[in-house]
């Protein structure tokens, strides 16, 4: 679904998982700035967005969602994952209720298939699920922000902004008081700089949430009664993922960032197996050259990482 602030000055079309929106307006080390400043605005309008409605949504959620959402304050934002009966991850939810109906934002292409998996488990509950995606696009305010959310239908606050939910059809109406946009890039360098995983980039058909550190944010360990609880369990109680994810501080000389999937050697070892995959990289204002990678647990943690040709030291996410 293309945006149409694609039609703004300097917009320059993303590709791959981000396509419809922005990856830049012309300048993406202002557009970080910008919005580390707490200016400006992000069109996640590619996004998938979907609602629960009925009586019985939140008790309902709570039987399949990783995360506790039985009595989910109005208003208040979580995170929440769908897994495989082994303890995979298969979907990841941005949700906020706003007493009638809980929003949520995921993945771009991934409704589709998060809304047959729920449509599969209503049983007799009163619940109804929508695709909401062609009437409501999604825009983050940075964390500082004090541009008004008068006109969206649902707000998610976060510690790093806000998730608005707007009307598709005023996007760029309602946009256009917000401030400078920013592109997908910019907001990217921010959330791999706060170590925040993304469907499909830090996962793979494997990751299971503890190696993505998706326990501090998206997994209740005090619930059970959902599918692949069992694993969050079992894993949780004996503490050894088998990968965990790291911050990589890549050598700024290199003129070519790794993309997602590049292998992941020591340093020390240039030849040797490949220990990982790099997952995001990002150019970032003040960091310079960034990345998420996800390594086997035993690589040592002081160690230099070597990123397909980039050596990179490690900051520790999840614990070895």
């Amino acid at each position: 679904m293309k945006s149409p602030l694609l039609s703004l000055s300097g917009a320059v079309p993303a590709e791959g998982a981000d396509e419809g929106v922005a990856a830049h307006y012309g300048d993406l080390f202002r557009e970080q700035r910008s919005l580390a400043r707490g200016s400006g605005f992000v069109d996640l309008s590619h996004r998938g967005v979907l609602t629960v409605t009925g009586d019985d949504r939140l008790s309902w959620l709570h039987l399949l969602l990783t995360q506790h959402v039985s009595a989910l304050p109005s208003g208040q934002a979580t995170e929440a994952l769908v897994l495989s009966p082994n303890g995979h991850v298969e979907h990841a939810l941005y949700l906020v209720d706003d007493g009638t109906t809980t929003w949520a934002h995921v993945e771009p292409g991934t409704q589709q298939a998060l809304i047959g998996y729920l449509e599969s488990m209503k049983f007799f509950y009163r619940v109804e699920v929508a695709d909401a995606t062609a009437d409501f696009a999604v825009v983050h305010l940075p964390a500082g922000s004090t541009v008004s959310a008068a006109g969206a239908a649902a707000v998610r606050e976060l510690t790093y902004g806000r998730d608005l939910f707007l009307p598709r059809a005023e996007l760029a109406a309602l946009t256009s008081g917000y401030g400078p946009a920013a592109g997908i890039l910019a907001y990217e360098a921010l959330r791999i700089e706060g170590h925040r995983p993304r469907l499909g980039f830090e996962t793979d058909h494997r990751t299971i949430p503890h190696e993505v550190d998706w326990l501090a944010t998206a997994v209740h360990l005090q619930k059970g009664c959902y599918r692949g609880q069992e694993t969050v369990a079992r894993v949780h109680n004996l503490g050894r993922p088998p990968r965990r994810l790291v911050f990589l501080h890549l050598d700024g000389t290199e003129e070519v960032l790794p993309p997602h999937g590049t292998e992941v050697r020591l340093a020390s070892d240039p030849q040797g197996r490949a220990l990982g995959v790099v997952t995001s990289s990002a150019r970032h204002h003040e960091l310079g050259p960034v990345a998420l990678a996800v390594v086997k647990r035993n690589v040592p943690v002081d160690a230099v990482l070597l990123a397909g040709t980039v050596p990179g030291t490690q900051d520790v996410i999840v614990p070895q």
